[in-house]
């Protein structure tokens, strides 16, 4: 649990980063700007999730694709979330897309844990 929420906030502030990098630094659209920023967050939580938070050990290439194929899965739920959240709170209630992209965050983490511990990464 101490190491998915030291990777977890690492992999929340390259999103965010990224996010507000693209967004505001490169004045792509928030919409833009997400998907970029949620790319490079998935590939560093993979990596770090099957390395060091769930200690998965194959490094089979059947058992490497079945993990990131779920995981890439469950990561597509949560950037569903994602987009809704920031829709609501950017397009909808007009709040500051950094605020936004926070707060949603929170919600899109409980989310992606929920699905590694009980689906993707599970002891067999």
């Amino acid at each position: 649990m101490i190491l998915y929420i030291v990777f977890g906030a690492l992999t929340t502030v390259i999103n965010i980063v990224v996010f507000q990098a693209a967004n505001k630094g490169l004045g792509w659209s928030w919409q833009a700007a997400n998907i970029l920023a949620w790319v490079l967050a998935v590939l560093f939580a993979f990596l770090t999730n099957k390395l060091y938070v769930f200690r998965s050990k194959s490094f089979r290439a059947a058992v490497v694709w079945k993990e990131f194929a779920g995981f890439i899965g469950a990561r597509l739920f949560s950037l569903g979330v994602d987009y809704a959240c920031l829709w609501l709170l950017i397009d909808l209630c007009g709040w500051n897309e950094l605020l936004s992209k926070v707060v949603d965050n929170v919600v899109v983490v409980i989310i992606n844990y929920a699905l590694s511990k009980l689906v993707i990464f599970r002891k067999k």
